[in-house]
């Protein structure tokens, strides 16, 4: 019993006199590491503030947590050498160099966003506030941390998406300037004035709130479509979305208003569609092509359309109706019948 109790109580021992032994080393890698934590949070504090001077908030912020955690990172290194003697610095670093290829394969999507971050930070196509269409996606843009740019749609719904995509497609800013042009096509009738037409919209234009007066509103002739002959106006307003719809809206409305006072058409589109047999009498002369006849001297003898009806009726074995049409006695209807009885 007393054998079997012995290696253990002395494995005990060892332990006990191995952490006293290690307890100034402890001592000295709590203190090591505390200072490396008060070097890290002035790090990103002086980081941050000199980004902010110059007016990059979201980019000191993204740096600045970069030399917190780095020297983080340093300081358990250190730590781990005091601590473990036996561990050498240079094993530590040979060993993450070793496991760096797996580590970036694991987080090549995590480092890709953080890099294209920092580039979007950097570079600055767009700031926060800023409106922006990224893709499918439209908005005000939010926030832009390590990983993702936060857009705020104009139906009040958020959108993450990653840097990488942001950085590596087109991205239109709208608002990058303070101005935004507008355009609308508007279809007056073939028999108006075009020139008349212009002014009065030009005229409707000036009293609209929101448009601007530099650079004037324009109203141009663009196209000469099936029914209309359609004038393209063009104004500028403020570049952010709410002043360009509440712009769209009132020139709308003014343009609809001052044509109609005018007396100027705005004609519906037209269409005509035609319904003949193209066999009957009444399409005209025989000698000439039209739709679809074969023009010659010896056009083919027209036919009624009775009787093209009662030839359909007999090769499909229906009966032929014993009336024509209602005022001829001697229509082509009768006179087959008179003939189908006397058989």
């Amino acid at each position: 019993m007393n054998n079997a109790v012995e290696p253990t109580l002395q494995k005990i021992e060892l332990f006990v006199e191995g952490f006293f032994w290690m307890l100034p080393n402890l001592g000295i890698a709590l203190v090591v590491f505390l200072a490396f934590l008060a070097a890290s949070w002035a790090a990103k504090r002086a980081v941050t503030g000199a980004f902010r001077r110059r007016k990059h908030d979201d980019l000191g912020s993204l740096l600045g947590g970069f030399a917190r955690w780095t020297l983080i990172f340093l300081g358990v290194l250190v730590v781990a050498t005091i601590v473990f003697p036996s561990v050498k610095p240079a094993n530590i670093i040979s060993a993450l160099g070793i496991g760096s290829v797996a580590i970036g394969f694991a987080f090549k999507d995590i480092l890709q966003n953080w890099l294209s971050g920092l580039l979007i930070l950097y570079r600055q196509p767009f700031k926060p506030n800023d409106q922006i269409k990224s893709g499918e996606f439209e908005g005000t843009v939010e926030h832009i941390d390590a990983r993702a740019t936060l857009i705020r749609t104009y139906d009040g719904q958020r959108v993450v998406i990653p840097n990488a995509d942001i950085y590596t497609r087109a991205v239109t800013v709208r608002t990058a300037f303070p101005k935004r042009r507008s355009e609308y096509e508007v279809g007056i009738g073939y028999g108006d004035d075009i020139d008349r037409a212009c002014e009065v919209i030009l005229k409707a234009l000036g009293d609209v709130p929101g448009i601007e007066k530099d650079p004037p509103p324009e109203a141009l002739p663009w196209s000469l479509e099936g029914s209309t002959v359609n004038i393209k106006v063009r104004w500028w307003t403020e570049s952010r979305r709410s002043s360009v719809v509440a712009a769209q809206a009132r020139t709308i409305a003014a343009i609809k208003k001052a044509l109609t006072e005018s007396g100027i058409d705005m004609p519906f589109p037209t269409q005509i569609v035609l319904f003949h047999d193209q066999t009957e009498e009444t399409d005209g002369h025989r000698t000439r092509q039209r739709e679809g006849w074969p023009a010659g001297a010896n056009p083919p003898k027209a036919r009624h359309l009775n009787e093209v009806e009662i030839d359909r009726r007999a090769a499909s074995g229906e009966e032929a109706p014993q009336e024509g049409r209602e005022g001829d006695a001697q229509s082509p209807f009768r006179r087959r019948s008179a003939r189908n009885r006397s058989d």
